[in-house]
C-alpha cells in the first residue's frame, strides 16, 4: 500500500458517522455591468492579462508573432496543431520547455477575469504553470458575473482537478516592483472564440 492510499484509508476509517452536506453557496448580487465580456477583459487587463480578438480568417492572429518565435508550442485545442503532443507526455516535467500552451477554458468569471480549467481542458496540468506563456481560447458566451455562479458549475464537483487563473504569474518586491512570470507563466493572452458546434 502506498503512502497516499495508507493516508485516505485512516481517513476514511476516521470519518465522522452521518452525512454532512455542503453548505448553500450563497448568490450574491453581480458587482459588474451587464456587458460580461467587456467587463471580464477589462478586468484581465488590470490583472496584467490580455485579450485578443480572433482574425476573420485566423483565430489565433492576436498571437500569431508569439506563435511564431516559439521553439515548443503545446496546443490542447483542435484549432490549432503544436510542436508538442501533450496526451504523448508521460511526467509532468516533460512540458518545462514549453514556450507557448494553447488550451480552452471552461468559462471565465467577468467579476475576477480569471478562467477554469480542468484536467480535461489541461491534459497534463503542468503546462498551465510551466508554460512561458499561455494562450486561452475562451468561449464568450461561457463569461459568468461572479465568482458564486462559477461554484453552481457542475465542473468543480466533477473535476479531478480544477484551477482558476487570474492573468500572469506576478510578484511585487517591498519597493513595489511587479514581476510578470516569477513563479508561473509570464503572459497570459485570452482569445474571444466561440466553441465549434458539433
Amino acid at each position: 500500500m502506498s503512502a497516499r492510499e495508507a493516508i485516505f484509508s485512516d481517513l476514511r476509517q476516521n470519518r465522522p458517522a452521518g452525512e454532512f452536506p455542503l453548505p448553500e453557496v450563497p448568490l450574491f448580487p453581480p458587482l459588474v455591468g451587464d456587458d460580461l465580456v467587456a467587463e471580464f477583459g477589462e478586468r484581465l487587463v488590470r490583472m496584467g492579462g490580455r485579450v485578443a480578438e480572433p482574425g476573420a480568417d485566423d483565430v489565433f492572429a492576436g498571437v500569431r508573432e508569439r506563435l511564431a518565435a516559439a521553439t515548443v508550442v503545446a496546443s490542447a485545442v483542435p484549432e490549432l496543431e503544436g510542436t508538442l503532443d501533450l496526451r504523448a507526455v508521460s511526467r509532468p516535467q516533460d512540458v518545462n520547455d514549453v514556450d507557448v500552451a494553447v488550451v480552452r477554458a471552461v468559462f471565465g468569471i467577468a467579476e475576477t477575469g480569471s478562467v477554469l480549467f480542468t484536467q480535461d481542458q489541461l491534459i497534463v496540468n503542468a503546462v498551465a504553470y510551466l508554460a512561458q506563456h499561455l494562450v486561452v481560447l475562451l468561449d464568450p458566451a461561457d463569461i459568468l458575473p461572479n465568482v458564486q455562479a462559477a461554484y453552481r458549475r457542475p465542473e468543480f464537483g466533477q473535476a479531478a482537478y480544477a484551477v482558476l487563473h487570474t492573468g500572469p504569474s506576478a510578484t511585487a518586491d517591498i519597493e513595489g516592483v511587479l514581476i510578470h512570470g516569477a513563479q508561473g507563466v509570464r503572459s497570459l493572452t485570452v482569445v474571444l472564440q466561440p466553441r465549434a458546434t458539433p
